[in-house]
């Protein structure tokens, strides 16, 4: 393998980081409550964000899941605040991250909540009533929420030290795990062999159309065998059962980020985008299918917005007055928090939502027999 002789001291503490839990040097904790988690093992680019909530989206509308009490866990990346902390719906992003603060507007009636410590975090979610004596919670703005029935940990499978009850990887098809590199030769940031721990592989962005001869075929390259597409489940070398499912993306009608937005701009021919997420494409792609794209500015994922960057897209504004200005529902939660954005920008700022949903029934009903097993170990 070229990353264990290029990249050595990176392969081989991964690989002792990983023999240490498996072999009980290092202690693994139980939640206590049933808890899923998403994640990958890849910089960025899968998804992690549509699919939790397609999950909430999932258990919120099914009438058998009524009354659960649901709580996104998350770590909150590049926040301001530290510790556990319950995220508002009328917070920002510098405070609680860019994506737990989406999910809260989008699901106002689901808690969630960011804390570096899956553990502590999943602690207080089952009991919050602890956060008000516990001194590691003194800095928690808002104690007051109900305790969760279930916590759906959001980019959580590198996190050894927690048992969760299911554990979800995601792949790119467009990035296959199978044809890439430990970083920095390329974009893996753990071990292609750790898919053996999932118990769902989703492989996400697919061609809505994907044939079944397709799908079998990126089981077995993800060493999954013996695929059976009615099950969406194969059988790997080590004879455990895992399930492979398939999702791809659908975009939803562009929304104004600021009241001030004039609808008039999106009936525009012409379109500056920029997003700051770690894979453009796909956006590219389906904004270039209504609008001429004059500008395409990629910035970094999870990019903190900055005067300099705002002038930029003004300049572009004046080159182009009547073009719309778009970005992704991610980057919406930092452009809001742009205290110097100019009135001028704001009536020409939209953003384009997106849903991720499974490429066939069966996958989403193997998926809600997932979640039924999952809720049923109450």
């Amino acid at each position: 393998m070229i990353d264990a002789i290029l990249l050595a001291p990176y392969y081989w503490s991964l690989k002792t980081r990983h023999f240490l839990y498996d072999h009980g040097f290092r202690k693994i904790h139980e939640a206590g409550l049933p808890t899923i988690s998403l994640g990958n093992i890849t910089v960025g680019g899968t998804g992690k964000t549509p699919h939790t909530e397609m999950i909430l989206r999932t258990l919120l509308t099914d009438p058998e899941f009524k009354g659960l009490r649901i709580a996104v866990l998350s770590r909150g990346y590049r926040r301001k605040t530290s510790g556990f902390q319950q995220v508002p719906a009328d917070g920002t992003a510098k405070l609680y991250g860019d994506e737990p603060l989406q999910m809260k507007r989008k699901f106002p009636e689901v808690t969630v909540a960011v804390d570096k410590s899956r553990i502590e975090g999943c602690r207080f979610l089952k009991n919050p009533e602890i956060l008000k004596t516990a001194p590691e919670a003194k800095k928690c703005l808002d104690k007051n929420f109900p305790a969760a029935d279930l916590v759906i940990l959001d980019d959580a499978f590198q996190y050894r030290a927690l048992k969760t009850s299911l554990s979800i990887l995601l792949v790119n098809y467009r990035q296959p795990i199978f044809k890439d590199h430990l970083m920095p030769i390329g974009k893996l940031r753990d071990l292609p062999e750790r898919i053996e721990a999932a118990d769902v592989v989703i492989v996400t962005k697919c061609d809505a159309d994907m044939d079944e001869w397709s799908k079998s075929r990126w089981a077995e390259a993800l060493g999954i065998h013996s695929y059976d597409g009615g099950s969406c489940s194969g059988v790997r070398d080590n004879g455990k059962q895992q399930h492979v499912l398939f999702t791809t993306i659908g975009y939803c009608d562009p929304q104004p980020i600021f009241p001030e937005a004039d609808q008039r701009f999106l009936y525009s021919k012409t379109l500056i985008m920029f997003s700051g997420i770690a894979d453009d494409r796909l956006f590219f792609h389906h904004l270039s299918g209504n609008y001429r794209i004059l500008e395409r500015i990629n910035f970094p994922d999870h990019h903190k917005f900055s005067k300099r960057d705002v002038k930029k897209l003004e300049e572009l504004s004046r080159k182009s007055p009547t073009s719309v200005i778009m970005t992704t529902e991610k980057d919406c939660q930092r452009v809001m928090d742009c205290r110097f954005m100019p009135e001028s920008l704001k009536q020409k700022m939209f953003f384009t939502p997106i849903q991720v949903r499974f490429t066939n029934e069966k996958e989403s009903g193997a998926f809600h027999a997932l979640l039924q097993d999952v809720i049923g170990r109450k």
